[in-house]
């Protein structure tokens, strides 16, 4: 059986329901959408969508960036009084 990984869950009838009870129910918390008792989607507000969004593009430019350290014989020197 699969890890629910939130603290509210709900079947996709339930959901169907009511959407916006239950996510005020919630209050900000993730819902687990269960269909025959497995997680199928989680419903997450959008603010926290925004965060892992913003978490993953930070990510991805960390690897970027530690790309081009490794590149250091094609840096060039430059000096802050030249800028």
């Amino acid at each position: 059986m699969r890890q629910i990984l939130a603290d509210f869950s709900v079947s996709i009838s339930e959901l169907k329901k009511n959407p916006s009870a239950l996510l005020a129910q919630a209050s900000g918390s993730p819902i687990a959408v269960l269909n025959h008792n497995k997680p199928v989607a989680y419903l997450v507000p959008a603010d926290t969508y925004e965060a892992l969004m913003d978490m993953i593009d930070d990510y991805e430019l960390t690897k970027f960036v530690e790309e081009r350290r490794g590149d250091k014989e094609q840096a060039i020197a430059v000096s802050l009084d030249d800028l």
